[in-house]
């Protein structure tokens, strides 16, 4: 069936995360006057003129970018022209309720952290972590570390049919979807262009009726490479929240995305043919990113995996990039931990040292944490992933892990860890094209572990792509009470920040009724 789409393509930047204050700019706590005190934040003033290196009066990414403010720079660069002004720090201050002649605390017995010296190393098991949902936010520290998890629960969905929504019109892809839609014993719905389907009200209506008529269960998404973008989405979810009353997605969905045809068809075989993993079968491969000595919740969340996975039989082979700065920085303990030593922000990690190299090729399973631009995520450049690659599911917790070659939004020139954004593919696109079935990213700012961990547990509870997508999009719908209307971004709203929907831009492509895993119990 084919609609005709006539809105136009919206702009807005991205920029922060929910629960972020940085790792800079951070509210005091409340505490008992002492006549022993300190400045617990300095004056607007002083902040500058303590990270001004060249005495311009104004900050620049490189001037912070060693500092516990390089996160935080790309919240304070309000104009986004590459440099900060104390009236932009103000403003920010004001935003989260900081005064700009700073705050005058009681000095406590816990000094500040000396940031010349590694942290500490802690690896928790995550059933200690705090779920969080919606009216509950996790301690200062949990969010500065990624330490928490977002409560996800199942959304029961009445439908049955397996249904494919796509924009395609190349008879390649159409077979590939036809084959697909035989298999499933499913439909194949078309529309003209599913960048703009949600700009039009009369579009979204007919197609509403569609998927209710059809009685959808599964929905596959499959944008051509042009029309995969935020809005395209973010109208999806517009779409399948609305199918009845409440305001949570109403199936289960995944997204089909590769970058020609030949990959495309690839992509549709390996999930025709997929057999889920066994706890005897599953060979994960962690890797975490360190940008620092004192940045270590990657690391940490490589430690975590190991427990978990340890818990099934599982070893999990893990690779450390650290950056220049991080050379003493703690490694994990125990065997098969490499790492990767960078020499400057740019160096990526293009070829895995042979050992590693060798458990990375027969992995099974890709976990991966850091931070990321278009073509680099956690520290590892596509290019080390240019061969055929074994490892069928991939999570990759890092920004633009997901990104699209067109976005609705104006373009970023840095991103988290202060790294120049640049335009090459999607991390993730490139490891479907390579070989992978299943693959979850984002596609501007993540949140990683807190949003990517909920992901992995419903699929190891032996469920669905669609269903573990779902359930995380209906998280972050309760937590954030999103309602109809509020889920597409528009053009007034393109104020250089980051706006409450970047939350729901996280991407799961692959078929979503494959089942990555079988059920597995944890021995404990």
């Amino acid at each position: 069936m084919f609609l005709k789409n006539t809105a136009i393509a919206c702009v807005l930047m991205l920029a922060g995360s929910t629960f972020s204050l940085g790792q800079g700019e951070k509210q005091a706590e409340p505490s008992k006057r002492t006549t022993d005190a300190r400045t617990a934040i300095p004056s607007v003033a002083q902040r500058v003129k303590q990270l001004d290196k060249d005495g311009d009066g104004k900050l620049t990414a490189k001037e912070v970018s060693e500092t516990p403010f390089a996160r935080t720079f790309m919240r304070w660069d309000d104009n986004l022209d590459g440099t900060v002004t104390e009236a932009e720090i103000g403003k920010y201050r004001r935003s989260r309720g900081i005064p700009i002649e700073g705050i005058v605390a009681a000095r406590s017995r816990q000094q500040s952290p000396d940031v010349n010296v590694a942290a500490k190393l802690t690896i928790p098991d995550v059933d200690d972590l705090l779920r969080v949902s919606r009216g509950t936010r996790p301690p200062r520290q949990a969010i500065q570390n990624s330490a928490y998890v977002i409560k996800t629960k199942p959304h029961a969905v009445d439908g049955e049919k397996y249904v494919i929504l796509t924009d395609h019109k190349g008879q390649d892809y159409l077979k590939s979807l036809q084959r697909l839609a035989k298999h499933r014993d499913g439909l194949i719905l078309r529309v003209d262009d599913l960048a703009v389907l949600s700009r039009n009200p009369d579009d979204m209506n007919i197609m509403r009726e569609q998927l209710r008529k059809a009685n959808v269960r599964y929905l596959a998404i499959a944008p051509r490479m042009e029309t995969y973008r935020e809005n395209t989405l973010l109208g999806m979810w517009e779409l399948i929240s609305t199918i009845d009353s409440d305001p949570q997605l109403d199936a289960f969905p995944g997204v089909l995305l590769a970058s020609d045809e030949e990959k495309f068809s690839g992509l549709v075989d390996r999930s025709i043919n997929y057999t889920p993993q066994s706890a005897q079968d599953i060979r994960p491969f962690a890797i975490s990113q360190v940008p620092s000595k004192r940045e270590l919740r990657s690391l940490q969340k490589s430690g975590i995996l190991r427990k978990l996975f340890s818990e099934h039989g599982a070893r999990t082979p893990t690779m450390g990039i650290y950056s220049a700065e991080a050379a003493d920085a703690p490694r994990l303990p125990g065997d098969q931990f490499w790492s990767y030593q960078a020499k400057s922000r740019s160096d990526y990690l293009k070829q895995f040292p042979d050992e590693a190299a060798q458990e990375f090729d027969r992995a099974s399973l890709l976990v991966m944490h850091g931070h990321g631009i278009p073509g680099m995520s956690c520290g590892v450049d596509n290019e080390a992933i240019s061969g055929v690659l074994s490892a069928s599911v991939v999570l990759c917790g890092s920004c633009f892990s997901a990104s699209p070659k067109k976005s609705d939004f104006p373009a970023m020139r840095r991103a988290p860890g202060g790294y120049n954004v640049e335009v090459r593919d999607a991390f993730t696109v490139r490891a479907i094209d390579n070989g992978a079935c299943v693959a979850f990213g984002h596609m501007r700012l993540s949140q990683g572990f807190p949003h990517l961990y909920p992901v992995l547990e419903t699929w190891m509870k032996g469920r669905t792509v669609g269903e573990a997508y779902q359930e995380l999009v209906n998280g972050i719908i309760e937590m954030q009470g999103t309602e109809s209307g509020g889920f597409v971004v528009t053009e007034p709203s393109a104020n250089g920040r980051q706006p409450r929907q970047n939350l729901l831009l996280y991407v799961v492509f692959g078929d979503p009724a494959v089942r990555p895993f079988e059920q597995m119990v944890r021995s404990r």
